[in-house]
């Protein structure tokens, strides 16, 4: 029989068996029951804090910069994010790299130690607010480099490579001789960059109290610490953008400068 053939009492009944069978106006099935709108909020919050702990723990984490050693590079109260994943499975800083790593014991200056308080120090814990505490320099020697001050040219020295980092750091004051910074002299030598550990400099060599500053004299006549290295466990990853304020936006590289200097072994 067909559509036309059939009494209307006949659809009606055919139509409704249908919508009881489907759902459409309850049937045995409810409507799914929405939670209120601060329950929702909630669950979304709860949900933020998650992903932003996860972000912060594994991928990328917000600093600022307190002093100006690493000018012209980074300013200070520049905002920074480092990236971790260049160092996950077995990675570690390559030379040039822009790092920041966790005080090795008496490096941070004063008020360089302070960290957000209130909600800012909350907003740090998940990585929502830069975190302070914390050193940014340049790695310049790696496991098993010698580091050399200073050539003829007053260049810095890697392995017996000079550096030409004339369009990295800073400018040298006109008293200053070399590039190898706040040291009474220009004559010293690091390494062999002990096993697990790196030597770093700021950018700013005359402002920066770094591997070089924390080297002991061997003639005694400067303070230090005896712990020029950074352990790589303290390395909490690379510099990878600016972010605040907004005229200082850019991407971070490696300086092709360090990219060709030979092994310690020579290879």
């Amino acid at each position: 029989m067909s559509t036309d053939d059939r009494s209307p009492e006949t659809i009606d009944d055919a139509t409704a068996e249908s919508e009881v069978e489907s759902g459409a106006h309850g049937g045995d099935q409810a409507a799914p029951r929405r939670l209120a709108l601060w329950q929702e909020l909630l669950v979304l919050t709860g949900a933020a804090l998650v992903v932003a702990l996860i972000v912060k723990s594994l991928f990328v984490q917000a600093f600022y910069i307190p002093s100006d050693s690493m000018e012209p590079t980074l300013a200070k109260d520049d905002r920074i994010l480092v990236q971790k994943v260049s160092y996950w499975f077995g990675g570690s800083p390559s030379r040039g790299d822009v790092v920041v790593f966790e005080d090795p014991g008496g490096w941070l200056g004063a008020g360089e130690d302070e960290s957000p308080t209130g909600v800012q120090s909350v907003l740090a814990k998940i990585g929502l607010y830069p975190e302070g505490g914390h050193l940014v320099k340049r790695v310049i020697g790696v496991e098993g480099d010698v580091i050399e001050c200073c050539d003829d040219e007053g260049r810095i020295l890697v392995n017996g490579e000079p550096l030409d980092e004339d369009d990295v750091i800073a400018p040298r004051a006109e008293n200053v001789q070399c590039n190898g910074p706040m040291t009474p002299t220009c004559d010293w030598t690091a390494g062999p960059v002990p096993e697990g550990t790196i030597f770093v400099l700021g950018d700013h060599r005359a402002r920066s109290a770094d591997s070089s500053y924390h080297l002991c004299d061997p003639e005694g006549e400067t303070d230090c610490t005896d712990n020029p290295y950074v352990d790589v466990d303290l390395v909490v990853g690379k510099v990878f953008g600016v972010i605040w304020p907004q005229r200082h936006w850019t991407l971070l590289g490696r300086p092709d400068v360090y990219a060709d200097i030979p092994a310690a072994d020579g290879e």
